[in-house]
């Protein structure tokens, strides 16, 4: 698989100029877990707008994700569209993020996860129906639930980086630790329109983007565990996710699926010029999942 045309991460590539090119004892366990590993991974101060979201509804709830080097920021608006259906809506800020490049270096997937998974038992400990949506890494976390938990009511994903990339992006990565270099140009901000803007690093640690990639490696053949009713919004235009990876997806879960393309988007939709119909989709899609 060629890295410039369908690697998971293509955008950073291109622009990378170094080398050759039980439940309620269980979830208080988790809770407690996740947070010591949340006040020793988020080490710098959280930056204005990265703030998790948090917001108590009438019965079932939704869990919301964000993506690799982003913050709730890029969230935001389908976690306020879904709390304004009347959903429990929780917004987390992932361990590493919101705050420096340097406080990423030091998680992995089993950070970003295991966070993840402590918000979603929390979640479920308190509420009869859960959901969960994500974009790219967000999506990728969000699958993994799914994955694990077929008590997930719901998916729904924007963007979802679930296809491992190829070997001769790893190679890359690989090559560039090898020279001594730790951190790569950032892969956020890919959007249509001009007048937004993702909070997001301006660079990404390359040990980060190596455990990511082993992790869709896993993940991938364990696609087909999904079987709750899934909700794939894909941008037709994406410079970093390849839309072969929602074609991965829809192909590998057993439940329902409802396929969307974004006409109009780049990668973060969420914050591009198909927002609304993104969050009107999603909320309409929970709803009927949870028999509203």
């Amino acid at each position: 698989m060629a890295i410039q045309s369908k690697g998971i991460f293509r955008k950073m590539a291109q622009k990378c100029h170094y080398g050759p090119r039980g439940a309620g004892g269980r979830t208080g366990t988790m809770r407690a877990r996740h947070d010591r590993r949340r006040r020793a991974s988020i080490l710098g101060e959280i930056l204005a707008g990265a703030e998790p979201f948090s917001a108590a509804g009438s019965g079932n709830a939704v869990l919301v994700l964000h993506g690799f080097t982003g913050t709730p920021q890029s969230m935001r608006g389908l976690a306020n569209a879904f709390a304004g259906a009347g959903f429990t809506v929780e917004l987390p800020l992932l361990p590493g993020h919101g705050t420096t490049v340097q406080d990423m270096a030091g998680t992995s997937w089993d950070d970003w996860s295991s966070a993840a998974e402590a918000a979603f038992m929390e979640l479920e400990s308190r509420c009869p129906k859960v959901a969960v949506a994500g974009l790219s890494m967000g999506g990728t976390l969000a699958c993994w639930l799914a994955a694990r938990h077929p008590d997930v009511a719901a998916l729904v994903v924007v963007n979802p980086a679930v296809e491992p990339p190829g070997q001769a992006f790893l190679d890359i990565l690989n090559g560039l630790l090898d020279q001594g270099i730790e951190v790569t140009p950032s892969i956020g901000n890919d959007l249509a329109d001009p007048d937004a803007r993702e909070l997001a690093y301006d660079a990404v640690p390359v040990r980060c983007v190596l455990s990511l990639a082993h992790a869709q490696a896993t993940l991938a053949p364990l696609l087909g565990q999904i079987r709750c009713p899934t909700l794939i919004m894909t941008s037709r235009t994406d410079h970093v996710v390849p839309t072969s990876a929602g074609d991965l997806l829809a192909g590998a879960v057993t439940g329902p699926v409802e396929r969307v393309w974004l006409e109009r988007s780049c990668h973060v939709a969420t914050l591009d010029y198909d927002r609304d119909e993104v969050e009107r989709r999603a909320v309409a899609f929970a709803a009927s999942a949870f028999g509203r």
